[in-house]
């Protein structure tokens, strides 16, 4: 770069406080690399201390919604990413959607246009090719700047036909070089990026121009965005230098280009892979703690042999230097054991409240628990706690304990498991647990070990399996001498009964 360029290119001065934008566009179902953007966003402004803005780029009238907004609103705050200045928050530099700001976005354009940063561009495209094929080029090399330096009688003789141009911003005529905060220093060579469009034939700013300004205005210290977002860089910076020109910007910010979140197969992982849907995974019983925990790991880590940090060690540590460059693949399985992990680690009555919501949506409790179904998820959470890695696995485990007698279903691997000793077994346990007086989990298992491990002479390994399946209907239940206690004992004898009469049919 020359020395000229250099002074047009400032870094952010020292000792400016950190400011961070995440600025997603309201399209779809929010995506775990987007939410991974915001989190990295997140911890990098609260690690230092800083402001973390949070703005909506909603211009694309066609493929925004307001549904998609509210998912986005739903996303953060689920997982507890909280910002400090936009939507619905409020701020300096309000208004924080982009639909909102089109009289600021105006203003710097014509402002831009006067300096002479910005040109009006009458060329078709079918001009632009015709002139590549002219000098023996490929057609499709894209704009060739060929309107840079149109007289005012050109211009004029355009719009006597009645065209109307596009406005393109003039690239420099040198490299453009910058020190990208995960990938260290990058150059663009001279040429290689064309003028390009800043708005539209009918004066409509496009993302390349609102987004740098609104950055500039917002005083953004650090863009933290997606690796597929690093070939626009050189034009950002172009046209911060422009806005430096005209007094919109005080300098240009870092850029620090984030780790594609890769798939299957290593293919990077789009909106249609599920594993990519962020309520998907909070449906199948991810909690926050375990999913942030996860995404983190996404291209940054606490050391190499830590994968289990809690959030406020995260925030403690975390420094956008640290993050990788090369692509991190989501691994379902070991964001699920993470998740296990944190599981283990929730406070117990946390952990039994966090379960109800699953319990309502398998329509086995209501919006209010009744005082037995309080019990039964008292006594039953600790059960599975050590052995849970989803929420979602809340029905599986115990949704037996809250259906009645007549709702348990045999399941079809259950039942293959179930040997020819079965009915004897089961007849033995109802021999064993009629007599009881206190049933209690240690009355229970003396009573069967005794009527079936020592009376019948069956391994305790397999000696339990139709009791288990007869009660709950699987072939994996919680422990099953207290499941029997929290079921009590005339539940549990009317689901040992159904079962030795199905297996007499």
């Amino acid at each position: 770069m020359t020395d000229d360029a250099a002074t047009l290119h400032p870094n952010v001065p020292e000792g400016t406080p950190v400011r961070v934008r995440f600025c997603p566009s309201p399209t779809g179902t929010p995506h775990v690399g987007l939410i991974r953007t915001a989190l990295f966003n997140w911890a990098w402004a609260r690690h230092t201390g800083g402001t973390l803005v949070f703005r909506i780029e909603d211009t694309d009238a066609a493929r925004d919604s307001e549904e998609s907004f509210q998912q986005i609103l739903d996303a953060l705050g689920w997982l507890g990413i909280t910002w400090d200045e936009g939507v619905n928050v409020g701020g300096p530099h309000e208004p924080y959607r982009q639909s909102q700001r089109g009289e600021i976005y105006q203003d710097v354009l014509a402002r831009l246009v006067d300096a002479g940063y910005v040109y009006e561009d009458f060329s078709t495209p079918a001009e632009v090719e015709q002139r590549h094929r002219d000098r023996g080029e490929d057609p499709k090399r894209g704009y060739d700047n060929y309107d840079r330096d149109l007289t005012e009688e050109q211009k004029a003789a355009f719009r006597a036909e009645g065209r109307q141009p596009v406005l393109r911003l003039r690239m420099p005529d040198e490299d453009i070089s910058f020190t990208d905060l995960v990938r260290g220093e990058i150059t663009f060579k001279a040429g290689s990026v064309p003028d390009f469009v800043v708005a539209r034939a009918n004066g409509k700013p496009l993302y390349t121009l609102v987004n740098p300004v609104d950055d500039a205005l917002m005083g953004i210290t650090q863009v933290l965005r997606g690796e597929d977002l690093l070939s626009s860089t050189p034009r950002q910076i172009a046209l911060y230098r422009a806005l430096m020109g005209i007094g919109v910007a005080e300098f240009i910010p870092e850029f620090g280009h984030l780790p594609y979140v890769m798939g299957e197969g290593n293919k990077k992982l789009s909106k249609r892979d599920p594993e990519s849907n962020l309520f998907l995974h909070r449906d199948n019983g991810f909690i926050p703690e375990g999913l942030l925990n996860y995404l983190a790991l996404l291209g940054w880590s606490l050391s190499a042999d830590e994968d289990i940090f809690t959030v406020e060690q995260l925030v403690a540590n975390f420094d956008i230097h640290d993050v990788l460059a090369n692509p991190a693949r989501f691994d379902v399985k070991k964001a699920t054991a993470i998740n296990g992990t944190h599981v283990r680690m929730l406070d117990p009555q946390d952990f039994r409240d966090r379960l109800v919501p699953y319990l309502r949506a398998a329509d086995l409790v209501g919006e209010t628990l009744t005082p037995r179904q309080n019990e039964i998820l008292d006594l039953a959470a600790p059960l599975v706690q050590e052995r849970m890695n989803l929420l979602g696995e809340t029905e599986g485990l115990l949704g037996f304990l809250f259906r009645a007698d007549d709702e348990i279903v045999v399941a079809e691997d259950a039942a293959k498991q179930l040997k020819d000793s079965a009915p004897q077994v089961l007849d033995a346990a109802v021999a064993a647990l009629e007599p009881l007086t206190e049933f209690t989990a240690t009355s229970i298992e003396e009573a069967l070990r005794e009527a079936i491990v020592d009376g019948l002479g069956i391994k305790p390994r397999l000696a339990f399996g139709p009791v288990r399946t007869a009660v709950s209907g699987r072939r994996i239940s919680p422990p099953l001498f207290e499941s029997l206690e929290i079921l009590g004992k005339d539940s549990s004898l009317a689901r040992i009964k159904a079962l030795r009469s199905t297996l007499e049919g």
